[in-house]
């Protein structure tokens, strides 16, 4: 699977009634591709993906293969933390043409042991013919993927990568030493894309690239290429930014800047919330410093 650089963990934008803000979906993904982006992820943890009904699920999927129209490839999420319905969602959108690659995560809730984690994702790879990235992040699914385990898993042919968020540098320089040459590793946390990249991973699956594209785009970009003085001095302008949207439970922090920049109406589905007064507070200093205010400003 040729996919590297920065993809976009995109958000749902919602409309003041709670209903799917198609117009804002199509706005947001048609500029993250003018800004570069290398792929884009919709229906994954950033997408509020647990409060969308199935067919809002599907929508989401289809409005952003349309609107990408060919021009960056589209990694869909189907997760499920019961292994009948993923292989079901992972045959839905294995079936539409434009979906280039499947993410889907460890099972949530279930707390599976390792092997349970194996016949989980193996099960699903054998049921579609696309490509599966899997998804570690052990901090939303109670499960962490172990590097052997993950090793065991690379060997079937159409798990071509992971996404890694468990945030433990140790045990992703161990990934490595399991997987064969060829096997992708994408960071699942912004902060350590430069650590991750240097280790030999292939980029980022990014939260903070929906408020900027361009410029994850550009740190991913200059990492991969050896050019570290580049990456070290974007990654020291917007670290800032890529903590503070975990302030609160993603996707709540991100979604406020996004409404701060005019990019989205401010509307969660519960159980996510505004964030805290003085949450709101810090993000609108740190999204002013970085210069995402400039163009929403108001005389």
């Amino acid at each position: 699977m040729n996919l590297r650089g920065c993809g976009t963990a995109l958000v749902t934008p919602f409309k003041g009634d709670g209903s799917l803000d198609e117009r804002a979906l199509r706005d947001l993904v048609k500029w993250q591709v003018e800004c570069g982006i290398d792929f884009l992820v919709p229906c994954g943890t950033t997408g509020e993906t647990p409060t969308l009904t199935h067919d809002e699920w599907l929508r989401v999927i289809d409005l952003t293969i349309e609107t990408a129209d060919g021009r960056v490839p589209i990694v869909a999420g189907a997760t499920s933390n019961s292994t009948r319905d993923a292989v079901a969602k992972a045959k839905e959108v294995a079936a539409r043409k434009g979906v280039d690659a499947i993410l889907t995560a460890s099972p949530y809730y279930n707390k599976p042991t390792q092997e349970g984690q194996y016949q989980h994702f193996k099960a699903i790879a054998e049921a579609v013919d696309k490509p599966l990235i899997l998804y570690n992040v052990p901090g939303r699914t109670g499960a962490n993927l172990e590097p052997a385990t993950l090793g065991r898993l690379a060997q079937i042919p159409n798990i071509a990568a992971v996404k890694e968020a468990s945030g433990n540098i140790g045990q992703i320089a161990e990934v490595f030493q399991h997987v064969p040459e060829g096997f992708l590793v994408f960071s699942g946390d912004d902060a350590v894309t430069l650590p991750v990249v240097a280790l030999g991973g292939a980029g980022i699956i990014s939260v903070a690239s929906n408020e900027i594209p361009a410029e994850m785009g550009a740190l991913t970009r200059a990492a991969l290429s050896n050019k570290w003085e580049t990456a070290r001095s974007l990654q020291r302008k917007y670290l800032p930014l890529m903590q503070a949207n975990f302030l609160e439970s993603n996707p709540m922090p991100v979604k406020c800047v996004l409404a701060m920049m005019g990019r989205i109406e401010e509307v969660y589905r519960l159980p996510m919330l505004p964030v805290k007064k003085e949450t709101r507070s810090k993000l609108e200093k740190i999204a002013g410093e970085v210069g995402l205010l400039k163009r929403t400003v108001v005389a």
